[in-house]
Order: C-alpha cells, then structure tokens, then sequence
C-alpha cells in the first residue's frame, strides 16, 4: 500500500516497559512519551493531518472535543508549528478555571467557541457552517473530527503496530488494551494488526459511547480505512472486545475508587494516569488482566492525558 506523506513532531518509537504493581508486572507501551506539550496519542495522527492540511493550502484549522480535550491542545500546538491558527470547538463553558489542556489553549491563542452538551452532539455540522462562512471570506478551513479520527489520522495508528512487531515481536500477545473515545486510534490499530495477520484480541474500554456505538465507530472507520486504500484483507472484527461498563460515572467524571487505584499504583511507579481516559482504563486493566497475572500477555498502551488532571487536584487530594 502507498505510504502517507507527514511532518515529524512525535518523539517516535516509544517505549514499552515492563511495571511492576503490587507484586505483579505488565508491559506498558508509553505512547504519553510522544513529547511534552505534544504529549499522548493524538499527535501521531496529527503529523498526517496537517500534513494534508498545509497541501490544501489551509489557511486555519477548526477541530473539536471536551473543555479538556487532549487533542484540542495537540492540535492548537501542532498547528502553531506549522503556522496555521486554530478555532477549537468545545464542550463546556466559559467560565471554567483555565487549567489543564484549557491553558494551553488559550496561552497558545486559539480561539474557542464553547458549545453546550446538545449542541456539541451537532458539532460537527457547526464547524461545517462556520467553515463555508469563512470560505466567503476567502479563507481556507481544514477541519479535523474529534480525536483526529479520520482515514487519514489513523493511519499513524495502522504503523504503530509495525513499531510495535519491531519492539516486542506481536506473536508472544495475546492482547492490546487502551481507551476509546473517538475511536480512532482502535481503527488504526485493528486494521493494522488485521493487515499483519496477527491474531491478537484488541480489548478498548468505552469513556464516552455506549458500547454499541464504540464497536461500530471503530469497525466503520477501519473498514473505510482498508476500502481507502485499497487493502485486500479480511478486517478481524471479532477480535475487537469492548470493555463496557467502566466509565458509568460520565465522560468527565471519574469514581473514587478509581482515584485510589491510580495513586496507589503512582506511588509504586512514579506514572500517573488521567482522569477521562487511562485512569478508567487502567481500573479496567486491573480487573481483568492484572489481578490473574495476566499483565506479560496483554500489553497496556498509555495514550497520555496527564495534563486534563490540573485543576481537578482536590478528588486526588481527598484520596490520599
């Protein structure tokens, strides 16, 4: 198949390490090493993204996401790299502490148009009608989908697991573990891991959709993926588990025993998960693989999100 063209801003390949957590161990693989402000997944499909966007001569991005959307800050810094502004559409509102991902947003200068729950479910038509208002002006709107995932952005998924063959040698898994929010990132990985023909359960853990809507998201972007690019393979759809039932307390929320596990588990590695996305998924690492010794089978990969934990320090506090 034909290689995508990208611009290099991830510090790539990552790691995978070996942890050990209450006289157990697992493997890790470190995607929130990928840089500092650029931390976590999402900057992988964001060197293909504005790739395409500065070949279509953009003149501005627009993306979306929640009030600490982890690619909304990856794409307001990438893009400055690249020179190009960015308008973020959000989830939540204005008078929200500036913390977290919602700092770096705005010390980057981006501008943001804070939508409420129901009119974020029509987020994407609204970047849509600004993009053609702006298009009037004679201005050039490239936009992204929430998470970055598109047929172009997991793409840099569909390599990860190349890098990952290389690093560890697939055929000694069993499984992959990591959250879903748009999906993305799961599509990329399960059209890969169909392509290379290993047999490998792909267990993602819902943050955000029910379970139903995840499983589709996941295998309708992968399956677009393979038709893109004209790969003749056999999509494994069912080897894609969802892991259901660990973010029943909301997207933006997170339970206190979910708290006490990532501080216990801090204060032996010195790795701190988030809140919204490795913090539940590791819950669910927990319960499912790490309590039966199961950790060296089924690989755990860290998407970032350290920053969407500032501002929220009391929940950790009152844990401790």
């Amino acid at each position: 198949m034909k290689n995508l063209k990208k611009i290099d801003l991830s510090q790539i390949p990552t790691p995978i390490q070996i942890c050990h957590f209450e006289n157990k161990k697992f493997l890790i693989k470190r995607d929130d090493l990928t840089g500092c402000e650029l931390s976590g997944n999402k900057v992988r499909k964001l060197e293909y993204l504005l790739y395409d966007a500065k070949k279509n001569k953009a003149d501005i991005i627009f993306t979306c996401g929640g009030i600490q959307s982890n690619h909304a800050r990856a794409t307001t810094i990438a893009a400055k790299k690249i020179k190009l502004p960015t308008k973020l559409f959000l989830w939540g509102s204005e008078k929200t502490k500036l913390t977290g991902n919602l700092f770096f947003n705005k010390v980057n200068n981006a501008e943001i148009r804070f939508l409420n729950k129901s009119e974020y479910k029509n987020v994407n038509d609204l970047m849509l009608e600004e993009s053609i208002l702006m298009k009037k002006k004679g201005l050039n709107v490239y936009i992204i989908p929430e998470g970055g995932s598109n047929i172009i952005g997991i793409y840099a998924y569909f390599n990860f697991v190349s890098e990952l063959s290389n690093q560890l040698g697939l055929k000694k898994l069993e499984g992959i573990v990591l959250p879903a929010g748009s999906g993305g990132t799961a599509a990329g990985i399960l059209a890969g891991l169909s392509y290379y023909g290993f047999d490998i359960k792909l267990y993602v853990v819902n943050v955000l959709y029910d379970e139903l809507t995840i499983r589709k998201k996941i295998i309708n972007l992968a399956q677009a993926f393979i038709l893109q690019h004209k790969i003749k393979i056999d999509l494994m759809v069912n080897n894609l588990i969802v892991l259901s039932g660990y973010s029943n307390e909301g997207y933006k929320k997170i339970s206190q025993d979910k708290i006490k596990l990532m501080i216990r588990f801090t204060n032996e590695s010195g790795i701190l998960f988030d809140p919204v996305y490795t913090g539940k998924t590791f819950f669910a690492y927990y319960k499912n693989f790490l309590i039966n010794n199961l950790g060296m089978k089924n690989l755990f990969v860290h998407t970032g999100g350290l920053f969407g934990i500032f501002g929220r320090e009391k929940e950790f506090i009152n844990n401790l």
